[in-house]
């Protein structure tokens, strides 16, 4: 239970104190006016308050994310709380804070555009691809999944429920920010906390035998913890889905102040979800071997579903579980809507009619329906890995533009290097990548990751060379400067 107590501390002391001195690193600037109001266009570009704007983030990047993935990680034992709270300080909420800022900064830009202009041309249209496929796969499985716990709740047939999430999804995707998901997110937001808060507060009031700090790797089946661990908890440690969200939120934030409560806030808040759910997860099965018997019998989503009525009862564990179920769906319409955002941007198609929004849906929504017929698993197999890759690419991005500004880049390379080398060893050992074995793994990773930071210094020779402004690009995302810069 200390140790769990101590996590939670933690993370909320980063938020005061690591969270600040990462925001006197970017220098926000009170008077500098946001692209929600010099690009304001009602749709996507539509100024919301903070409160509003971090519930929306919060429930953007949550996910099943900071629940199924620390449940996993659990695993591992006790060390799973010490990635969570490491990373999600000094990786994740990093990593978000930069990734909104710097798009604030640029026009609200996405991350392929900012890909493109601080990395390469050809990173934008890589990045871009890649953003594409991961939103998709994200956005059909935040379908199914809700769509099956809603099965399991009411006597409605499982095509029915799915439809009508995609019902849902084609509105918020389609419809201005402000109208529907500034609307109904404060809502859903505060079933999310209801839920966690009572697992915690429960867990707290009833002495849960939570295990305390132990650097012993427990898992059942001997998993090495590097690199599995980094890849099984992301959201609630780091996350590059993330990196696809935060632009959302940086065409409606008021001011470059709010950022530090809207992105690095919502990412300790997301850590703090984690922690809940890990702790749990240990804590209610005693003995690594038990809950891994849960897990293979009904996945996560068992866990879930024992923990919550456990602590909370029938009435509270229902709520509890409908809180999870929010998190896939709140994550799913945002999903759809940046994949709009992004192929719009990546098209130069301009959003206010409505009519082009549909162009640019419809096609997404045929896609994913059909993927929600077709056995997809391998493709799953591999989000872990992809997810990680945004979210090292997006690190990359930050450690460029800090790079440039001058300032100390510290904060984002030793991340950026620490899970290029992870990414790099996961797909080198996993079954579904190479299948090597670990230590020629290791060797591997450690040759790309040394090519990634050679790459990454030529470019910013290159950079260094050119008139390049790290704000305030050209039109269009800063093309021109991207060319500039490429010569």
């Amino acid at each position: 239970m200390i140790t769990f107590l101590v996590s939670i501390l933690l993370l909320i002391v980063g938020y005061f104190t690591y969270g600040k001195f990462v925001e006197r690193v970017f220098v926000t600037n009170r008077k500098r006016q946001t692209p929600a109001f010099s690009m304001r266009d009602d749709i996507d570009y539509v100024p919301m308050n903070t409160t509003r704007n971090s519930l929306i983030q919060l429930l953007n990047i949550a996910g099943v994310g900071p629940i199924f993935g620390p449940i996993l990680g659990a695993l591992y034992g006790p060390i799973a709380f010490v990635w969570i709270v490491i990373g999600c300080i000094f990786a994740g909420a990093v990593h978000d804070y930069l990734t909104g800022m710097i798009s604030i900064r640029n026009h609200g830009a996405h991350l392929p555009q900012l890909a493109g202009k601080f990395l390469g041309k050809a990173m934008k249209h890589v990045v871009n691809g890649f953003a594409i496929l991961l939103l998709l796969l994200v956005g059909t499985v935040f379908v199914t999944s809700p769509a099956a716990l809603l099965n399991n709740m009411m006597p409605i047939s499982l095509t029915v429920i799915i439809l009508a999430i995609f019902a849902y999804y084609l509105i918020a995707t389609l419809l201005p920010i402000d109208k529907v998901i500034g609307r109904i997110y404060p809502y859903f937001g505060a079933l999310l906390l209801f839920s966690a808060a009572g697992i915690g507060i429960g867990m707290v009031v009833t002495g849960a035998p939570i295990p305390e700090l132990s650097f012993q790797n427990m898992h059942p089946e001997g998993a090495p913890i590097f690199p599995l661990l980094f890849l099984t908890i992301s959201c609630g440690a780091l996350s590059g889905f993330h990196a696809t969200q935060t632009p959302i939120i940086s065409r409606t934030t008021e001011n470059e102040t709010n950022g530090r409560k809207i992105f690095y806030g919502m990412m300790i808040t997301e850590g703090v979800i984690a922690m809940i759910w890990a702790a749990a997860a240990m804590s209610l099965f005693h003995g690594d071997q038990s809950l891994s018997d849960v897990l293979a019998a009904g996945g996560p989503a068992a866990v879930v579903n024992e923990v919550a009525t456990t602590m909370l009862g029938a009435v509270g564990g229902t709520l509890a579980v409908l809180g999870v179920i929010v998190l896939p769906i709140t994550s799913g319409d945002t999903a759809f809507r940046s994949a709009r955002m992004i192929i719009a941007d990546y098209l130069k198609i301009d959003q206010r009619p409505i009519v082009k929004r549909i162009v640019i849906a419809l096609p997404l929504f045929a896609m994913s329906y059909i993927l929600t017929h077709m056995d997809f698993t391998l493709l799953w197999r591999y989000f872990s890995w992809a997810n990680q890759t945004t979210a090292v690419i997006a690190l990359w991005v930050a450690t460029m533009y800090l790079v440039l500004s001058r300032k100390p880049y510290l904060i984002t390379s030793i991340p950026a290097v620490f899970m290029t080398m992870a990414t790099f060893t996961y797909i080198a050992y996993a079954p579904i990548g190479f299948g090597l074995p670990l230590q020629w793994s290791y060797a591997a990773a450690a040759l790309g990751t040394l090519v990634c930071i050679a790459l990454f210094m030529k470019r910013v020779r290159r950079l260094s060379r050119a008139t390049f402004a790290v704000d305030e690009p050209a039109n269009n995302f800063g093309e021109e400067a991207l060319a500039t810069a490429s010569k």
